[in-house]
């Protein structure tokens, strides 16, 4: 069988989750409000597909620039270079 090249390959460790914390995640995370010039950690929920980033962002803290539709757009640093990341609110955890 030939092997797969997909998206989250080499990331199911990454992604996986602990026991305790398998299911649905709550709805408060998935309605929490961000304003522009907050800083927020992306923290991929594996269980909520949509406005999943790319995995290499996980553990990545962004400064959340504007809002587009029900996602937020984060400036991230990546090595020198600062990228646009698309990130629904389940996956963000704001910095306090």
């Amino acid at each position: 069988m030939a092997k797969s090249h997909g998206e989250r390959r080499k990331f199911t460790k990454k992604l996986k989750k602990r026991p305790r914390e398998r299911g649905l995640s709550p709805v408060s995370r998935a309605v929490q409000d961000f304003n522009p010039g907050d800083r927020a950690n992306i923290v991929i929920d594996s269980s909520v597909h949509r406005g999943m980033p790319n995995p290499k962002f996980h553990g990545k803290t962004g400064t959340v620039i504007t809002k587009r539709g029900r996602s937020y757009v984060l400036k991230v640093r990546d090595m020198s270079a600062f990228k646009t990341v698309i990130v629904a609110p389940e996956h963000l955890r704001s910095q306090i």
